[in-house]
């Protein structure tokens, strides 16, 4: 597998080796190659995307055509052409536990409709990290599902976790009930919880495994990343 990049002399393109496989000539099923090197280069420089090249030779370095020997190409059955899989990590910034209020200074309310309450029990802030999205990478060959997954091999899920302080403030994304229900537990902490720290969206991922039948199947799950925390 080559990525195609520009030459100097702006003729034709050169060829920079990516991956390559030794593959038997009875095997069957997916070939995953790693093309990471040339995507990052895309990203950076978009325009200098000029495609990647498969080329298919013997151990005797006879080049023979890559549908002579069998790979299905963008003509074959749509749950079996080739396919890339990329990985997007979202960059969030962390949200801070709020710091102790001096009598002169106003308090934030965390939401406009909803004004805050005078709490006279005394509260103590937890020096636990605030509610926020933490990496969790999942790998189906840890699963066991290896053997019936074909792609991805796995993939970032995240998940949520951290303290749910009050006052809530609005980076803690936290619904209407929550902020009651903190408050309550501020006067009532022995009968109702605090407010728990949980997804607030989630999105899809796209799974190709095998089904029941042996038949390839390319389906979209649902609700299997999480894309923001919040007070729930």
């Amino acid at each position: 597998m080559f990525q195609l990049v520009m030459s100097c002399s702006g003729r034709e393109p050169e060829l920079v080796l990516l991956d390559m496989q030794s593959i038997p000539a009875g095997q069957e099923g997916w070939l995953a190659f790693d093309v990471t090197s040339a995507a990052n280069h895309w990203l950076l420089r978009p325009r200098s995307n000029l495609g990647i090249r498969l080329y298919v030779e013997t151990e005797e370095d006879r080049s023979l055509s890559a549908g002579w020997i069998g790979l299905v190409g963008r003509r074959g059955p749509r749950s079996k052409q080739p396919f890339m899989v990329t990985f997007f990590r979202e960059s969030q910034v962390p949200c801070r536990p709020p710091r102790a209020v001096r009598p002169n200074q106003r308090r934030r309310k965390p939401k406009p409709d909803l004004p805050m309450p005078s709490i006279h029990s005394q509260y103590h802030m937890n020096n636990g990290a605030p509610c926020q999205r933490h990496e969790l990478y999942v790998s189906f060959s840890d699963l066991g599902w290896k053997d019936w997954v074909l792609a991805p091999t796995g993939y970032l899920a995240y998940y949520c976790d951290g303290e749910c302080f009050y006052p809530l403030g609005s980076c803690m994304n936290a619904t209407n009930h929550a902020l009651i229900q903190q408050v309550v537990h501020l006067l009532k902490p022995n009968e109702v919880p605090k407010a728990c720290c949980a997804p607030t969206k989630l999105s899809p991922i796209s799974v190709l495994f095998y089904d029941d039948n042996n038949n390839v199947i390319l389906k979209k799950h649902r609700n299997m990343v999480v894309k923001s925390c919040g007070c729930l």
